[in-house]
């Protein structure tokens, strides 16, 4: 019998996004900077928690021997960098209590930046179960609609969805992070979120994997018209730019490198959130050569900042930024709704 989450990691490695609206971001340089390279700040806050740098491996996998070792080889990189580790749904292991691909991470590094996710469909009682297991900084709640509807064996009660997340805000004593998986998150579902009692939004946008290629590759007669479904991260970003200051937003969907995270950065992200880029590495490379990618990364993103004039992540928003393509499309299209600009 196949495994679904196994299904999950091989399509998501063999997946290549046509599009990536991060290239139709251009960041207007500065010739002569105020800073010095070892001036620049990375610290960032959300969740009610301070992070030395402002990106994280965001929810990737669990549920499977294969699983586990990734998620055993994403722990470590994460522990050793220092940076925020955020587990795959934990629903995967409510179904098998053999299954140890979760608590193994925690388990063989105690001081781990630790946060689970789990599904909006399921009830609050299994965020609780999931806190009691990591004793994770915030719990995700993950909205995947479009993921829901192509798998065969998706959930249907859409309509629990919003009375399901009431009542994780209502009980849940730790913060709760709502995240799309791929689709992308806009104004609508914020402002809805917002009403709930959600603080934190990622975004979660097309770009990067895709849920639904992932599961028409699973389906006999895939729709493989709806591959390409959903909003790109920075249309969101560009959506929700009056949002901001209201609310927590963390961008994830096709961030690749870091430059991709400081343009994120730059449209009012408090914090990056990867998750192909990195699953890639740690399947191609030793855990010691992707420590040491993710490390570069640290000092690439300060170089960056460094050439905006940018000392810290809030002074990324003053950077100015020209839009090309089908995102200045989405953009001009979009004005009308931003007061601010």
């Amino acid at each position: 019998m196949k495994n679904r989450k196994d299904e999950h990691i091989r399509y998501a490695l063999k997946h290549r996004s046509e599009y990536n609206s991060f290239d139709e971001v251009e960041l207007v340089h500065c010739s002569i900077p105020k800073y010095n390279l070892e001036e620049i700040e990375l610290k960032t806050r959300f969740a009610g928690c301070e992070f030395t740098v402002p990106f994280f491996i965001n929810a990737i996998t669990g549920g499977s021997e294969n699983a586990r070792k990734i998620n055993q080889k994403l722990a470590r990189v994460a522990n050793e960098c220092g940076i925020l580790f955020v587990t795959g749904s934990y629903s995967a292991a409510l179904k098998n209590v053999q299954d140890d691909s979760f608590e193994i991470v925690k388990r063989e590094n105690p001081d781990l930046k630790l946060a689970t996710n789990i599904g909006i469909d399921k009830d609050y009682e299994a965020g609780i179960k999931a806190i009691e297991a990591l004793n994770p900084l915030f719990l995700q709640v993950h909205v995947n609609l479009m993921q829901e509807l192509i798998m065969v064996e998706g959930s249907r009660n859409f309509g629990e969805w919003e009375n399901n997340l009431q009542k994780f805000v209502q009980n849940i004593k730790i913060p709760i992070v709502l995240k799309e998986v791929g689709f992308g998150m806009t104004e609508a579902t914020v402002k809805k979120g917002i009403e709930l009692g959600i603080k934190t939004f990622d975004i979660s946008g097309r770009g990067g994997t895709s849920f639904a290629f992932i599961e028409n590759m699973r389906r006999e007669n895939g729709l493989h018209y709806l591959d390409n479904w959903g909003q790109t991260t920075i249309s969101c970003l560009l959506n929700l730019k009056n949002y901001v200051d209201k609310v927590e937003v963390i961008a994830s969907g096709g961030v690749r490198n870091p430059l991709d995270i400081v343009k994120s950065l730059v449209l009012g992200a408090k914090a990056v959130g990867i998750s192909k880029v990195i699953l890639e590495l740690v399947v191609k490379y030793e855990v010691e050569k992707v420590i040491e990618i993710v490390e570069n990364w640290k000092n690439e993103c300060r170089m960056i900042m460094c050439a905006l004039n940018a000392n810290n992540i809030e002074e990324l928003r003053n950077v100015k930024y020209i839009l090309y393509g089908k995102t200045l499309e989405f953009f001009m299209q979009q004005k009308e709704s931003f007061s601010n600009l």
